[in-house]
């Protein structure tokens, strides 16, 4: 296998983060619980228990679990 077959990849400007599998794009996260639903709704069986294991899921520019669009060395957006 080349690489993880799931990638999250790095916050949107307007936050969350888009999700594919197998380069189909599942869609926008906001958070590990749209990450899961989308896991679920592809076939990934217990998805909760693949979030943190590189050889699941890569996590593009940013950190993981980090929905919104600020990252380490740069503010966060005002709202």
């Amino acid at each position: 296998m080349d690489g993880a077959p799931i990638v999250v990849h790095r916050p949107s400007a307007t936050g969350g983060r888009r999700v594919s599998v197998r380069g189909q794009i599942l869609g926008l996260a906001h958070s590990d619980r749209d990450l899961v639903v989308f896991l679920e709704a592809a076939g990934v069986l217990d998805p909760e228990q693949v979030l943190d294991d590189p050889l699941w899921v890569e996590w593009r520019g940013g950190g993981a679990h980090q929905w919104d669009a600020a990252w380490p060395g740069q503010s966060s957006p005002e709202v």
